[in-house]
């Protein structure tokens, strides 16, 4: 083949991948990767669990699975590819063809020469414009010296008290990461409410609850102010409503596509602030491809672009980059916008479009909120998990998919991921050939309850409103009845105390209708709704006309609950 010389800015994710592949396909051409950095091909993803603990070596992020270490020795004498690290591109010449770096080390200047050329830039952590962010133990994580110097901070044995700016991805992961160190830690999040660029505000509120439950104090729509310091390290951390105590801060407020060195060399921008790229992941000049964090995708289920920072995407373009600067014709078609975490004992994920996106692209919107177990109920090792899917009413299309809980999300994420990649249906959901053992799902699985219901739904069989509803009519003093179809003993244990709730349970509910108005608004419940379900189509048949029941149940409930005897 060819001696092309390919040069590829940025040695972290994109960049070492579009340069294995590359060589694997053309064992003749020239590879260089520029790195601004010392360290190579590093598991940026997890640091968090560095910090933890549980990765117990820095290097071990950046080690093959057979435990080599992705170095230059390693990228020579494995790969052929040559690496310039500890050097920064200055600048692209596109006419001439040619990279301007300088090494860090010494300013000695060098001109690169390439027939393709690789942008693999990454992101840049966003820094607020806080006083006194500049303060000692103030950390942010986007490289593994962030991580080690956080770890040694903790290790040192100073550390009691740490502070989170940013309840996001990263701001959750470190959450966890921390706790496990016996610190005492705070969130505080300008939105109302964690991972707001993940969550619906239900499911967000149900994952609240988990990580109050583990000690940790949560300070939403509060904005950070300053820092203030003792002795050359962080003591306090004000914000526009309170002051907090801390030994450690850890800023994690997102990243900004790094497009510095792209915007210079003239190549397009899009309106989310990443590079503009084409299919095959060329820029506006078709000598130069990008991929990572420093370029924007497109959205399968909206159609939109958009700016989604993650290590799986970022691999997968140095796949499709490798093969089109080696002289194949790879695409890469875009993403669902999937993201899924750790937190605690819960599993949390979402792809496609949350509601509100929905509803702000125009669809007729509908949900369904159902927990449930993540196996057969009778098997020991069930797990809670709660899931919400969106969907068009018009069309039944799957719009979106969130779960959060201690049960087997991430797996129910994959599957609403695939079905949104090929545009699917709600109805497809249901039909699916999964795999049903007790030990792994119940013979429907959750994922099937949740769009038969929003199947019901379409079809007229099924009525709900969410809890938000019933909270804002409750705060209204609406005339209304919330009948909690649960037993006594359920009801004891934990309720929603209101003059408005009426408790007959489902097995009741035939033999005492007289018992409810006919003229009156009644809104069936039970734990899961599952019951309350039932006590709808009861309702229904019966010849009630204004009923319907609450999307899942006093477990999705959001707000306060009593438990104990009833007075």
């Amino acid at each position: 083949m060819s001696q092309q010389k390919i040069v590829i800015i940025g040695g972290v994710a994109t960049g070492p991948k579009a340069a294995a592949r590359a060589r694997r396909l053309d064992a003749d051409a020239e590879i260089t990767i520029i790195e601004r950095g010392k360290l190579l091909s590093y598991g940026g993803c997890g640091m968090p669990y560095y910090i933890e603990g549980k990765v117990k070596e820095i290097s071990e992020l950046m080690a093959t699975p057979a435990g080599v270490t992705r170095d230059i020795v390693f990228f020579d004498k494995v790969k052929n590819v040559k690496v310039l690290n500890e050097t920064l591109a200055l600048s692209i010449n596109r006419e001439a063809k040619t990279v301007e770096v300088v090494r860090v080390d010494s300013d000695e200047k060098q001109t690169i020469p390439y027939d393709k050329l690789v942008l693999a830039t990454g992101g840049l952590p966003l820094i607020p414009p806080i006083e006194g962010i500049k303060t000692g133990h103030v950390f942010r994580l986007n490289h593994p010296d962030d991580a080690v110097a956080a770890r040694e901070a903790i290790t040192s044995g100073g550390v009691k008290r740490a502070t989170i700016i940013g309840g996001g991805l990263i701001g959750m992961e470190v959450t966890e990461a921390l706790a496990a160190n016996g610190i005492a830690v705070s969130i505080v999040e300008m939105f109302p409410r964690l991972l707001p660029t993940i969550l619906d505000f239900e499911m967000s509120h149900f994952l609240a609850k988990h990580v109050q439950a583990k000690g940790v104090q949560l300070y939403m729509e509060e904005k950070v102010i300053r820092l203030e310091e003792n002795q050359g390290k962080v003591c306090k951390v004000v914000t526009n409503k309170r002051e907090i105590d801390t030994d450690m801060v850890l800023l994690a407020v997102g990243v900004r596509p790094n497009t510095n060195l792209a915007k210079v060399a003239g190549l397009a921008i899009g309106s989310t602030g990443g590079i503009i790229v084409n299919e095959y992941l060329q820029t506006s000049d078709p000598d130069i491809y990008a991929g990572g964090d420093c370029v924007e995708n497109l959205n399968l289920v909206s159609g939109q672009k958009v700016f989604v920072p993650m290590g799986s995407t970022a691999n997968k373009h140095g796949r499709v980059i490798g093969d089109n600067v080696a002289g194949r014709s790879s695409t890469f078609p875009g993403i669902t916008g999937t993201a899924v975490c750790k937190v605690f004992d819960y599993n949390v994920g979402r792809t496609g479009l949350g509601e509100e996106q929905a509803r702000q692209l125009g669809y007729d919107v509908v949900t369904a909120l159902v927990p449930s177990s993540d196996c057969a109920h009778y098997y020991p090792d069930n797990k809670l998990l709660l899931v919400k899917i969106i969907a068009d009413r018009k069309t039944g299309k799957l719009l979106g998919g969130q779960v959060v809980g201690a049960g087997d999300g991430v797996k129910r994420i994959d599957v609403l991921a695939t079905v949104l990649r090929f545009g699917g249906q709600v109805s497809d959901v249901g039909t699916l050939d999964l795999g049903y053992a007790p030990p792994y799902a119940s013979a429907i699985d959750i994922l099937a309850h949740a769009t038969n219901t929003i199947e019901n739904k379409i079809n007229g069989l099924a009525k709900a409103v969410t809890p938000m509803e019933v909270k804002a009519k409750l705060e209204r003093n609406e005339d209304f009845i919330l009948l909690d179809v649960r037993g006594p003993n359920e009801y004891a244990a934990i309720r929603i105390e209101n003059s408005h709730v009426k408790l007959i349970p489902l097995g009741q509910l035939r033999f005492r209708l007289a018992e409810l108005p006919r003229d009156k608004e009644i809104i069936a419940f039970c734990k899961i709704s599952l019951r309350g379900y039932e006590a709808y189509r009861i309702l229904v048949g019966a010849g009630f006309e204004n009923v319907s029941f609450m999307d899942g149940g006093i477990v999705a409930w959001p707000y306060e609950t009593v438990s104990g005897n009833v007075k």
